[in-house]
């Protein structure tokens, strides 16, 4: 018997409406706006407000996505959020959203996996979907990093940002849809992104607080180094998994961290700019988001045509990495 082949059906995204530039920036921490998009490629990134969760972003880009996949939220059998930053420790994320999109007949579960996150949940879910779980699934990509970001701390608030992206995966034509997964992870490297405090190691308390552990810290030129090399090893491992090469892409969405390792990494494949997806220079690193976010762009655009060649690609805290092969 073969295996079901599983595609994306539908695509959708939420941004918060504030933005936030360099300039902006500039007015609060010791920086110059030319400098951070030197080094970063980045020239504004999007902030939520106080009021606005990351459950609440998720949402937004489920609805559009099941509207865009032409299925009723009922239909849905399986919801995965990807997030570092959820709404509370528990329920899941993927619960509440489930409960607001009436998704009534769906399983629900958060996937912690860093920037990775997204990735790592289309794999899941396709693995359940191709078993006959269920039909369809709701993959999600969730982060408000502004509310975990030290804005004192020059090397990081220039980074992140929020927003959120969906897809729904479902039944696709034989030889079409996701072809291939490479996922993977080296924990030696998980003190060089994170958030110290917060979960059992370092509960909350007046000394974490104080001590500023419950933002992200990251060691900068160790993560760049590390994502230079994996973005391209991952890609091209998932490339040879489904028979193919680096000349066969027609598409490239990496991770919107930093256009320099982004550059970096397609130089050493040997993969044209042109067939390189960028948005971080209006959106930031939104972490899980970031690929679905650029996903329904491309989209929206009209980017893809029929059996395109398309490869995802994230690295992220853990450290983690994992990058997708699919044919449009």
């Amino acid at each position: 018997m073969s295996v079901r082949s599983i595609g994306i059906l539908g695509t959708g995204s939420a941004l918060p409406e504030h933005i936030l530039t360099n300039a902006d920036l500039a007015k609060t921490v010791d920086t110059d706006p030319a400098w951070i998009e030197a080094r970063t490629g980045i020239r504004e990134r999007r902030i939520a407000d106080e009021r606005t969760s990351s459950s609440d972003l998720a949402v937004v880009a489920a609805h559009q996505a099941i509207a865009a996949a032409g299925i009723l939220s009922e239909e849905i059998g399986l919801i995965i959020c990807a997030t570092v930053t959820p709404d509370t420790m528990f329920p899941a994320t993927a619960c509440l959203v489930q409960d607001r999109i009436g998704a009534r007949n769906a399983g629900a579960f958060d996937l912690s996996a860093g920037c990775s996150g997204f990735v790592y949940g289309l794999s899941c879910a396709v693995s359940m979907l191709q078993t006959g779980i269920c039909r369809y699934a709701l993959v999600i990509g969730a982060d408000t990093l502004s509310k975990i970001t030290d804005f004192t701390d020059r090397t990081t608030c220039v980074l992140f940002a929020d927003g959120a992206g969906a897809v729904v995966l479902g039944p696709t034509e034989q030889g079409r849809g996701f072809l291939s997964f490479e996922l993977g992870a080296d924990g030696r490297g998980s003190p060089l992104i994170r958030q110290a405090a917060g979960g059992s190691r370092l509960p909350a308390s007046y000394a974490t607080v104080e001590a500023r552990q419950h933002f992200i810290t990251m060691a900068g030129q160790e993560v760049f180094k590390f994502a230079v090399r994996i973005l391209g090893a991952s890609a091209e491992a998932a490339l040879a998994k489904a028979e193919l090469t680096t000349d066969d892409i027609d598409l490239l969405i990496p991770h919107q961290a930093n256009i320099r390792i982004i550059e970096a990494a397609i130089n050493r494949m040997n993969v044209p700019s042109k067939k390189v997806y960028v948005n971080l220079d209006r959106y930031g690193n939104t972490s899980s988001a970031s690929i679905p976010i650029a996903l329904d762009e491309v989209v929206r655009l009209g980017m893809l045509r029929e059996r395109d060649v398309l490869v995802l690609v994230a690295f992220g805290a853990g450290l983690t990495w994992g990058a997708t092969v699919l044919r449009w």
